[in-house]
């Protein structure tokens, strides 16, 4: 028996791509010493959301601050744990709150996940959030 499986829509895969992209930029700019808003809005660029740039760029450093140390990020397809969590934080999928981290960095980390998830949604124009005319 064969079965069939249509592949996941293209905005189903839209979001975590450019969010990959970003933080692996993230990563690199911190880690050389650049300035990372440049850096991301180059890579943010490449998926027509450029103004995400600030968004991220907090989400990052507050989720590293939940984390209590820096993010780990993969290379091409391999994903790390911290990454997949990452995702799940945005997409809902994992709880917002963190179980172990302090709960100032919790509480960051929450309004940083609102704050992207709107400004994902604004600029996407993903359903669920009305653009203002």
């Amino acid at each position: 028996m064969t079965r069939h499986f249509s592949p996941p829509a293209r905005e189903a895969t839209a979001v975590p791509a450019m969010l990959l992209d970003a933080a692996r930029c993230w990563r690199e700019a911190r880690d050389s010493g650049k300035s990372v808003q440049p850096c991301l809005a180059q890579t943010l660029d490449a998926h027509d959301c450029t103004m995400l740039a600030p968004v991220l760029d907090s989400l990052y450093l507050f989720y590293e601050a939940a984390l209590g140390r820096p993010m780990a990020v993969g290379k091409a397809l391999a994903l790390t744990d911290d990454e997949h969590l990452l995702l799940g934080l945005v997409d809902g999928s994992k709880p917002r709150r963190c179980q172990n981290c302090p709960k100032g960095a919790a509480n960051v980390l929450d309004c940083a996940l609102c704050s992207t998830r709107i400004m994902l949604a604004l600029t996407l124009g993903q359903p669920g959030v009305q653009r203002l005319q």
